[in-house]
């Protein structure tokens, strides 16, 4: 029973956002090999569209009742101030509830992969139209196609902008997108020249949007005339060249790392591993699904050495406490700043290469928040960091002074439901085996004696805060 456990605990983090509690009796009722099957099931379904933009955002950028105005200029100023303001409070929202679609979803493979994507595609952008957009997209495509979604995020108004490919026009070809579309979503460095990069630029000239965020290719602003990429010619356009990155093996090793990485372990990679894994994907067609169940019914996927040594990313760490134990914030746009002191805020990733991960996660600082979370949560304490002063990240939460509570409810009924039959000598050792998924090098009696022991309900409530409030949780 403690191996089962422990191989759930481990599909559940890596697949999803860890175990919940409501749930997890019924995960364990069912036979290992019933798992898989249920977490692709459970992720089948279409993904809802966020449609968060106000309406104010829209009638601006969509040009209601005055589109031709709209394509003909760009905004002026004060629109710019006004999008601006609005978009950030927009993006507040759409980031909110994606962490509530993590935490209450049974598409948890789903949410997992697209969390995934959003990294691997990371874009930086302020207008709200264009990121929901672009989240629609990697949430759509996450289990599907590669060559989907890739193609659908390279022509999303979002990232177009970030990688300011609008600006890139046959008689001043602009070469950042081509550069991070070899570079970061596709082959990797190494695998292509300096030359390469400027032929694909001149393919990409013409590509750009409209301000409603629709994709428009610009024929009088594209270049025409042969390239060479590597090593194919012809009069190619964007989407060639998105083919031909696709027909290099390259691509799917490149991918089958990551994945690898996010999935597997972070330090010790196998190359004969990533090999085998990118050659079939490449050869399924990129079929996403498919990478994904080579990594979850191989033998070594379950191994020792693979279970326990990753250290959960601040939107893992701060969702799975979530199903761990069931709340309603009081005010929840505190985890906008709660994001922001962890270093991981949803949609403001530090650059066009996303969230380095691993032990970048874990500083001095914020190591020391972590461990104080789960009893800020059921004290009621004030959020008192100090963070970056970025206000696009904190989405119009700096100010002066400004308290913020991480104030919850938290509906204890399930915990005590799932926990209530344990001898009270039996409780720390259980609860350590359900959150754990490493061994701790501190004798659990040393915890035992910071737990209210008064009776049994309040033994499991400190005792789960006291095994969370530790730097064992922070590995999955």
């Amino acid at each position: 029973m403690e191996k089962k456990m422990q191989k759930l605990k481990h599909l559940l983090w890596r697949m999803g956002y860890g175990p919940r509690t409501q749930s997890w009796n019924k995960w364990m009722a069912l036979p290992e090999n019933a798992w898989w099957p249920k977490m692709k099931d459970d992720s089948a379904t279409e993904p809802e569209y966020f449609d968060i933009a106000d309406s104010a955002v829209k009638g601006l950028l969509m040009g209601i009742g005055e589109i031709g105005r709209m394509e003909r200029r760009e905004l002026d100023q004060a629109e710019k101030k006004r999008l601006r303001e609005q978009s950030r409070d927009d993006l507040r929202n759409l980031n909110l509830l994606w962490l509530e679609e993590m935490t209450r979803t049974q598409a948890q493979l789903r949410e997992k992969m697209a969390l995934f994507w959003h990294g691997h595609f990371a874009s930086r952008n302020i207008n709200i139209l264009y990121q929901q957009q672009l989240l629609h997209i990697i949430r759509q495509n996450a289990l599907g196609n590669f060559r989907d979604l890739l193609r659908g995020v390279s022509k999303s108004a979002a990232m177009i902008a970030f990688l300011n490919n609008q600006q890139n026009k046959k008689q001043h070809p602009n070469e950042n997108f081509a550069r991070e579309v070899m570079e970061l979503f596709t082959m990797g460095r190494g695998h292509y020249t300096e030359h390469d990069v400027k032929e694909a630029a001149r393919a990409f000239t013409g590509w750009s949007f409209k301000l409603n965020g629709d994709f428009v290719f610009r024929a009088f602003d594209h270049d025409k005339d042969e390239k060479t990429v590597l090593g194919k010619s012809g009069k190619f356009d964007g989407d060639d060249i998105i083919d031909i990155l696709l027909e290099k093996r390259e691509t799917a090793y490149f991918i089958a790392r990551k994945a690898y990485k996010f999935f597997v372990n972070d330090t010790l990679i196998p190359e004969e591993r990533i090999k085998w894994l990118g050659d079939r994907f490449y050869d399924s067609d990129y079929k996403i699904l498919r990478l994904l169940e080579d990594i979850v019914r191989s033998d070594w996927f379950y191994a020792p050495e693979n279970m326990g040594n990753r250290i959960k990313s601040p939107i893992e760490y701060w969702v799975g406490i979530r199903r761990v134990l069931p709340m309603e914030l009081d005010a929840p746009e505190v985890q906008l700043k709660l994001q922001h002191a962890l270093d991981q805020t949803l949609f403001f990733p530090p650059n066009v290469a996303g969230w380095p991960g691993g032990k970048a996660w874990i500083d001095s600082s914020s190591l020391m928040l972590r461990l104080r979370i789960p009893q800020l949560i059921v004290d009621k304490g004030d959020l008192d960091v100090e963070t970056k002063d970025d206000d696009d990240q904190q989405m119009g939460m700096r100010k002066a002074n400004q308290r913020r509570l991480l104030s919850a409810d938290v509906d204890w009924q399930p915990v005590l439901k799932q926990f209530s039959t344990l001898k009270e000598d039996n409780i720390i050792s259980a609860l350590a085996e359900y959150l754990w998924q490493t061994d701790s090098k501190v004798p659990l009696n040393v915890l035992e004696e910071y737990t209210d022991r008064h009776n049994k309900e309040n033994h499991i409530k400190t005792a789960m805060i006291r095994l969370m409030a530790t730097p064992e949780y922070q590995l999955c």
